[in-house]
């Protein structure tokens, strides 16, 4: 059976117009017997984007016809962007596409769009075909308008259009309360969405109910599958995960890693563990036990467990809870890695030499009893801080804490000099008081035990995509491709602005010189904005069955192995690692896999940024709601973002981040110069630059549209004290025939300097 690729190949060689299933079936010589399976495959590159099926059941080559497949992103203005399933060539990035040409199509449709034209590497198209409708659910405010009319206001501003509701379907909603629709009839060119409510989820400012209307706006389940809960009780055999040990049966044939001191090292509030660590010195270096969940042996391929996990692609983690990928008996229970417990896992057991290489590693079907659940802060303040209460009650793991930092920053150094980018900036912690509102926002603490776990974490990934590739077995590979040379282009010619250079031409930068940078820039006040901008130049990291590389930790091979209880791609890579090693992948199996993975990739990819930006969303409103009674506070800030209608400002205090909008800044005509992201007043030249520190006020709070709009505090004062002596009365000492002078020469002017000088903090 010809492969996708070959298919592909064929058509541009051969191929020459749009042509039908039989033409194709022709042309490539397809067998009956294989005719099935040829279809699919069809369908598969039409779901790619490879292929776009238009009029009379033909398909041709997406690029040929200018057409791109990709998930619509509408904006609250009323235009929208086209996000290709893959770069488009000769681009930076998304199709823009006016009102006009959207067509019926909403925020979040898979759509085939047409480029119609691309100007400095920006194109525009127009929606063609409506591919696969978005969520059929939204989530949004109910209101009754003139004469008993329903609808709900979309909660998601990039929903143009209310739902209507019909008598009837209103499920006894009150005006203001938060409630979940369902899409019956989607737009058409003479009418906007009709919908019913399906969930009256209450009044926006209770407790929870912001979390509520992130999950159902993200439409991420919040119950699992009753097949799924009736599987896990079954497995746990309806008691709690935690008292339920591995039994004779599945520690069979199992490798005893029980004699081993192995320990997990997580938060403080963590309860589903993942990971466990052994170590031990040996001749020439170390040997590396990186034990994991073997969350495969209980949920099987095609399982309701496996289908529910699928769906959710992966856990998502809000400040007050956490929608878990499986069902808490196993997530928390008998998958979790619990303290002196028997526990089932593959381990990945690596011989390391003193300069961070593996020499020799192998896999296992193991069991552990882990000695300790250990935090972040108990190991750092044993390591870090020589605590010596810490120190004390854990004293027969300390000598192996210690080995652990010699191993790190062995595999620390290694990875410097493969050139390997490491953003080290300091995140945000969000303090939640008892309602979920939040308390305070601090700087989150990565210490030295977070550093530890990460780059063994990295090293076992790595190990295992090495050995996944080097044995040629369908898989899936956490890939993160070279950056595009038009945006790596912008970026230097950026950074060249401020005194920097990535010291690379922009087709031939590699991470190194991304990782020279960052170390050329720590400490400076710019660091925190170039990397931010650094992060946008780059690709984004996603699943490919293809071993693509990952540019940023400057691997050639790297997939995810670590996280199975929490990501459904490192439950795959468990599948097929552990078919490779019993030799037992069939060319029926490896078939299926070719055919199943990179849908399997595109799903996942897409789950995890309906998680990261429901997760991001969230955060967010929090922030806004806490800077609600903070209006008229001033505060220091550096500017994160610039743009032709404003600045963007994070507060240095909170870590919250607002719009200056250019409209405050009434003391001159502002310019956006898109090369150096920067705004200049065409009189004064006054520059406002990326990186730059400010000093604000808080000057409205705008809960619906969830923003923060700030002013800068220079101006500010300038434009009220100007305002202040228009209003105030002339004197009658001085008639006003006597004023000769021009109104600017009785005020000292700050003469134009071409760039502002940098605050430092």
């Amino acid at each position: 059976m010809l492969s996708s690729e070959q298919i592909l190949s064929v058509m541009r060689e051969e191929v020459h117009h749009p042509a039908s299933t039989r033409e194709l079936m022709q042309v490539l010589k397809i067998p009956r017997e294989e005719r099935p399976a040829f279809r699919r495959h069809l369908n598969r590159l039409v779901a790619d984007g490879d292929l776009v099926q238009v009029r009379g059941r033909r398909y041709g080559l997406a690029d040929k016809m200018d057409l791109v497949v990709g998930r619509l992103q509408t904006h609250p203005s009323g235009y929208g962007f086209v996000v290709p399933d893959r770069p488009l060539e000769g681009t930076t990035g998304d199709i823009h596409v006016s009102a006009a040409n959207l067509q019926e199509a909403m925020h979040g449709d898979r759509v085939v769009a047409r480029v119609e034209h691309i100007r400095d590497g920006r194109a525009e198209g127009r929606i063609i075909k409506i591919l696969e409708r978005g969520s059929a659910r939204v989530v949004g405010r109910f209101e009754t308008g003139d004469a008993g009319v329903s609808f709900v206001v979309p909660f998601d501003k990039h929903i143009l259009s209310d739902i209507h509701i019909p008598r009837g379907e209103t499920l006894h909603a009150k005006a203001g309360e938060m409630v979940t629709t369902e899409i019956t009839k989607w737009p058409t060119g003479a009418r906007g969405p009709i919908g019913r409510v399906v969930e009256v989820l209450g009044d926006l400012n209770a407790p929870g109910v912001d979390t509520q209307v992130i999950i159902r706006k993200y439409n991420i389940p919040d119950a699992h599958a009753p097949e799924a809960v009736e599987e896990a009780r079954r497995l746990t055999r309806g008691r709690p995960g935690q008292t339920i040990e591995a039994s004779r049966q599945d520690l069979a044939g199992r490798t005893d890693f029980r004699g081993l001191a192995i320990v997990t090292i997580d938060g403080e509030h963590a309860r589903d563990f993942d990971d466990a660590i052994s170590i031990e010195r040996i001749e020439g270096g170390y040997r590396l036990g990186v034990h994991i969940a073997d969350v495969s042996h209980y949920v099987r391929e095609g399982s309701a467990l496996d289908q529910d996990a699928y769906e959710r692609g992966t856990s998502v983690y809000f400040p007050d809870r956490a929608v878990h990928m499986f069902p808490e008996p196993l997530a928390t229970g008998l998958c979790s890695l619990n303290p002196h417990v028997d526990r089932l896992v593959q381990s990945c057991v690596m011989e390391i030499d003193r300069r961070g290489t593996v020499v020799r590693y192998e896999f296992h079907d193991g069991v552990i009893n882990t000695a300790e659940r250990m935090t972040y802060t108990a190991v750092n303040a044993i390591l870090t801080a020589q605590d010596a209460e810490a120190t004390a009650r854990y004293r027969p793991l300390v000598p192996m804490f210690e080995l652990m930092r010699e191993l790190f920053q062995v595999l620390n150094d290694r990875r410097r000099r493969l050139g390997s980018i490491d953003f080290d900036l300091e995140e945000p912690e969000v303090i939640l008081d008892e309602a979920g509102m939040v308390e305070a926002i601090i700087p989150s603490e990565r210490n030295i035990a977070h550093r530890i776990i990460e780059e063994f974490m990295l090293l076992a990934n790595e190990t295992v995509a090495q050995y996944l590739d080097e044995s040629d077995i369908p898989s899936l590979y956490r890939v993160h491709e070279e950056p595009d040379p038009l945006k790596v282009e912008k970026f230097e010619e950026f950074v060249s602005s401020l005194g920097y250079s990535l010291a690379a031409p922009p087709d031939g930068v590699r991470p190194r010189h991304f990782q020279k940078l960052i170390e050329r820039l720590h400490g400076k006040p710019e660091e925190k904005a170039v990397a931010f901008l650094m992060l946008r130049t780059m690709q984004k990291a996603r699943y490919d069955p293809r071993n693509l590389g990952h540019f940023g930790l400057a691997f050639e091979s790297y997939t995810h192995f670590t996280s199975p209880i929490r990501r459904y791609p490192d439950l795959v890579v468990h599948r097929t690692l552990r078919e490779a090693r019993r030799k037992a992948m069939t060319a029926e199996r490896r078939e299926e896999l070719d055919e199943e993975l990179p849908e399997i990739a595109r799903h996942t990819s897409e789950m995890e940024r309906r998680a990261d930006d429901a997760e991001r969303e969230l955060i967010q409103w929090k922030k806004v709601r806490f800077m609600a009674d903070k209006v008229g506070d001033e505060f220091d800030g550096y500017i994160t973002g610039v743009a032709p209608f404003g600045l963007f400002v994070e507060l240095i205090e909170h870590f919250v981040e607002g719009l200056v909008h250019v409209s405050t800044m009434a003391d001159d005509y502002y310019r956006y110069l898109e090369a150096t992201h920067t705004l200049r007043g065409e009189n004064t030249e006054k520059t406002y630059r990326l990186g730059d520190r400010v000093r604000v006020q808080v000057l409205r709070v705008d809960m619906d549209r969830r923003q923060i709009e700030l002013g800068l505090l220079q101006i500010l004062d300038a434009v009220r004290a100007e305002q202040g002596r228009r209003r105030a009365p002339r004197s009658k000492a001085r008639p006003r025939r006597e004023r000769v002078s021009p109104p600017s020469a009785g005020r000292s002017r700050r003469p134009p300097s071409g760039r502002r000088k940098r605050s430092r903090r």
